[in-house]
């Protein structure tokens, strides 16, 4: 029994390691095949970090920020293809942004870190 457990955690570890070796990709997990419609640069950031949609038709777009724990952090209306946002009052760590259209629909999301 003992060994079934261990091969059991093993396969899981595996499965999620090989996930989280895409996670940090901002290129989605088929790399150039997948379209991203938001890119946050630099990652790492250190005093700020920008946020660049890329042809979105749709301009009631709201972008929301959550440290790692889920608190929300700032939740911006997205006014034009690109948003600027200083980390003066961010921790150091990591945060996960989500963007969604006006009816709260998420279209995508991904993950930046502070390294300050």
């Amino acid at each position: 029994m003992k060994f079934l457990y261990k091969i059991l955690l093993f396969t899981v570890f595996i499965a999620i390691t090989s996930q989280s070796s895409f996670a940090g990709n901002n290129d989605g997990i088929l790399g150039d095949q997948k379209i991203r419609f938001i890119q946050c640069y630099p990652n790492p950031a250190t005093t700020n970090i920008s946020f660049e949609t890329s042809n979105v038709s749709d301009k009631n777009l709201t972008l929301t920020i959550y440290n790692f724990i889920g608190k929300k952090v700032e939740e911006i209306k997205l006014n034009g293809n690109k948003v600027n946002i200083s980390l003066d009052n961010y921790y150091r760590g990591l945060y996960v942004y989500q963007l969604r259209d006006k009816q709260g629909l998420l279209i995508e999301s991904g993950k930046f870190q502070v390294a300050k």
